[in-house]
């Protein structure tokens, strides 16, 4: 990432200074045996979530399947926004879950809006660090949310917000630092990991958790 940029601010791909220990490198935690779900110190299970601190308990979950994976190299920008015009023409993508991974400065927002830029989306298309949540409306009047729970922390948020609505309308939903969040979101239909390599290039894997996931890979 660039020097002085901060969550939100990420203008295209930038110098990045990579962190190996970003959640979702990690592996999840296991019960210990005989332990009960929710005991003080220790992992509590739930299906198919990531690891999550609720009152400073440390919950801890099995990933999704991983259906079939994509490894992909983006040179520069410009492969990033040719693979998001792409996949805008795949039939589904107005309906769509998709995780997005990686440090800061990886390139999540700029292939966000590259995505909706290649659906119609017009105007500003800005990282929603602070208001975690920001909607917009696709060319062909479907609606898109882009979430960035890079500062989510509570996740009674999900509830208060009405996230959960959301997540149970019809649209596109797109998920900037998904870990933070944790054992609320549901499935992604795609979980796209960005790995910077240098200023420009990104190793990219992009998995498909779901069938309408396989039919978007």
């Amino acid at each position: 990432m660039k020097a002085g940029l901060q969550p939100g601010q990420q203008a295209g791909f930038g110098a990045v200074q990579i962190n190996a220990s970003h959640a979702y490198l990690g592996e999840s935690k296991r019960l210990a045996p005989g332990a009960q779900p929710g005991q003080q110190g220790l992992p509590v299970r739930l299906p198919w979530r990531h690891a999550l601190l609720i009152d400073h308990l440390p919950v801890t979950v099995a990933h999704p399947p991983i259906l079939e994976t994509r490894q992909l190299q983006w040179p520069d920008e410009d492969a990033c926004q040719a693979w998001a015009a792409a996949l805008a023409q795949r039939p589904g993508i107005d309906n769509a879950f998709i995780e997005l991974h990686g440090p800061l400065g990886a390139g999540k927002t700029t292939l966000v809006r590259h995505l909706l830029r290649a659906l119609g989306v017009t105007g500003r298309i800005k990282s929603p660090t602070y208001a975690v949540m920001e909607p917009h409306v696709l060319g062909n009047g479907a609606v898109a949310s882009h979430f960035d729970f890079y500062r989510f922390t509570d996740p009674r948020e999900w509830l208060d917000a009405g996230f959960r609505d959301v997540f149970g309308q019809p649209g596109l939903k797109l998920a900037e630092w998904p870990d933070h969040a944790g054992g609320v979101l549901p499935v992604p239909d795609l979980r796209v990991i960005i790995e910077p390599q240098d200023e420009q290039t990104r190793n990219v894997s992009v998995q498909a958790c779901t069938p309408a996931g396989l039919g978007l890979l």
